[in-house]
């Protein structure tokens, strides 16, 4: 895990180098262990790489790494964990190689089948890789988005960086009226868009290739579930793909923990790891001793049965004040997540700690978020209220005055599109429609029309499955696997999540929806029967910390008022800390509008 950035396309003139190593010291804090910089034997192309040491620690895995011939050199961030099989294949086909790495598989990879190698990594990944003889330049990400990468495209040269601050460094920095507007709607920017006008994130399952000046941007993997037949003993299919998913996020040089609430995915990754991890392991949790959200009791309970060495810290509204202001320097881009992944890699990391396991993942596929149940619900209630034309927007109008923030994001089902992507925004919304675009005027400057919404590309054979597919692609992809990322790196810990593995989605893609998001996560239950009864018949609550009662309580006035209740008001919490963390970012980063 590390911070990758680079600049193509550009002559060897001081602007190019003094770039790229102004990137490479905004990642720094991704790579503790080891940095270094490389520039193409041309001068139109040059890497950085900052490193966080997980697979072959020696000096042969630095990276920007290059074959011995000269011809290609990567710049690589994240872990691919069938590496071992795949470097054996090619050993075994002749290929000489020079370290233990992981880095220098994926090089002999993209040799031997150029972009269709990124059909067989197995893992997490933002790459790039300069070819010196066809004198072109190869940027890829991961299949599910786990790994970030931003660019920038202008004049026929291309700038990239793990982070969009580090990207951001050397341009003129205005806002994007169409990403506040999305984040305001949603709580996070929706990829290819970024806060920053110009910079773009390349999206998840998808390739560049720059040659000549000219970029091709590719998609070689989506989400996406078939028409499946019942699956006859789809536990056993899911036991075993999840065992060897677990078993090959164990792949490292150095320890790895398992971060332990008190639910059904987190249990269950512990569990299976028990399986192919006898022998020492760390489980970390966040407590909040005296609220309805402390699932300390039920961790510790857990830990115990698998015989771990169990780590807690108690968070109280004092001692995530305390944190606050790290956690805001380290936000990359804003979301209304993000606080409580922070504080769960810094205790894992007070301990020693480099790489942890997630359970990320499991609401997603196995049917755990209330979405399976109420964005059905909502799109029949937003069929009915259409029906009623004009009469049902004034009473929905009315509603919204009066009975608060969820009444006014209901009225958006008037005017959107009678579908299952317009009831799903619904339910994920922080502001409604109107608001949000009253923030992005107010903060951007500017007025007029904005984008209904993102056109979903992947692809659902079922209403449960299209919102299954929403999920994984818009709050999993947009929120909480960037804030992972951001937030594990500011803390010099690799977070990694084994059910967002390939292997484990593709069998359970074609696991029926009737099956595979059977209430209560009936699945995942099945295929994991060491989960302890005392967390398997718990109501979900969510990785979520108390801050409602912190801002009425510890918090009060903290928070202030930053954009007058007479512009837009804010009655929740979600909302008072979207534009908390905007603003944040906004004093920042520096946008010359903001």
């Amino acid at each position: 895990m590390c911070g990758i950035a680079g600049v193509v396309g550009r002559d060897g003139s001081p602007e190019l180098t003094g770039r790229v190593e102004q990137m490479r010291l905004a990642l720094r804090h991704r790579g503790p262990d080891d940095s270094g910089t490389w520039l193409a034997p041309g001068k139109n192309a040059a890497f950085a790489h900052t490193r966080l040491s997980v697979l072959d620690r020696s000096a042969a895995g630095h990276q920007p790494m290059s074959l011995p011939d000269g011809r290609y050199t990567i710049t690589y961030n994240g872990e691919i964990y069938n590496f071992p099989a795949l470097r054996q294949r090619l050993a075994d086909a002749g290929v000489e190689f020079h370290s233990q790495s992981d880095t220098e598989v994926i090089l002999r990879m993209y040799e031997a089948h150029g972009p269709a190698c990124l059909e067989q990594l197995r893992g997490m990944f933002a790459l790039a890789i300069w070819d010196n003889k066809e004198q072109t330049c190869f940027l890829a990400r991961d299949r599910f988005g786990v790994k970030q990468l931003y660019y920038q495209y202008d004049n026929g040269s291309v700038a990239f960086a793990s982070e969009l601050r580090a990207l951001a460094v050397a341009v003129p920095r205005q806002l994007n009226r169409q990403a506040v507007f999305q984040f305001f709607l949603s709580g996070s920017v929706p990829e290819p868009l970024t806060l920053v006008d110009g910079l773009q994130a390349l999206e998840a399952g998808h390739y560049l290739l720059w040659r000549d000046g000219q970029v091709d941007i590719r998609q070689y993997w989506q989400v996406e579930f078939s028409r499946a037949e019942v699956a006859p003993d789809p536990a056993a299919l899911t036991r075993a793909a999840l065992i060897d998913s677990v078993k090959h996020h164990f792949v490292s040089d150095v320890p790895v923990g398992v971060l332990l609430s008190g639910g059904v995915d987190s249990t269950a990754i512990l569990a299976l790891a028990r399986i192919s991890q006898p022998g020492e392991l760390h489980t970390f949790t966040l407590t909040f001793p005296g609220t309805p959200m402390d699932e300390g009791p039920t961790a510790r309970r857990t830990a115990a049965l698998f015989g771990t060495i169990h780590h807690e810290c108690a968070v109280d509204g004092r001692t995530a004040r305390q944190i606050l202001r790290d956690f805001l320097e380290a936000v990359d881009q804003p979301s209304i997540d993000g606080f409580n992944i922070f504080a769960a890699c810094r205790l894992a990391k007070a301990h020693g700690a480099k790489v942890i396991l997630s359970g990320l993942g499991g609401d997603e596929l196995f049917g755990g978020y209330p979405s399976f149940r109420e964005v059905p619900r909502l799109l029949k209630w937003g069929l009915l209220a259409r029906r009623g034309g004009p009469l049902s927007a004034g009473v929905l109008s009315l509603a919204g005055r009066v009975g608060g923030p969820k009444w006014r994001r209901l009225a958006d089902l008037i005017d959107l599109p009678p579908d299952l992507e317009s009831a799903y925004g619904v339910f994920r919304g922080i502001f409604s429609r109107s608001e949000a675009r009253v923030l992005a005027q107010h903060y951007s400057g500017e007025s007029g029309p904005m984008d209904v919404r993102a056109q979903a590309r992947e692809g659902a054979s079922t209403p449960l499955d299209h919102i299954s597919q929403l999920e994984l692609t818009r709050y999993t992809r947009n929120q909480l696997l960037r804030d992972a990322d951001v937030m594990s790196m500011a803390s010099g810990v690799e977070l990694r999540v084994p059910f967002l593995d390939c292997e484990v989605f593709d069998t359970l893609a074609h696991v029926p929806a009737e099956q595979r998001l059977a209430e209560g996560k009936a699945l995942l239950l099945s295929a994991v029967p060491e989960i302890p009864s005392w967390v398997a018949g718990q109501t979900k609550r969510g990785f979520l910390f108390p801050f409602q009662h912190w801002l009425d309580e510890e918090w009060a006035g903290d928070m202030g008022a930053p954009v007058d209740q007479k512009v837009v008001a804010m009655d929740t919490w979600f909302q008072q800390w979207s534009v908390m963390a905007f603003e944040s970012w906004l004093h920042r980063l520096g946008p010359e509008n903001g």
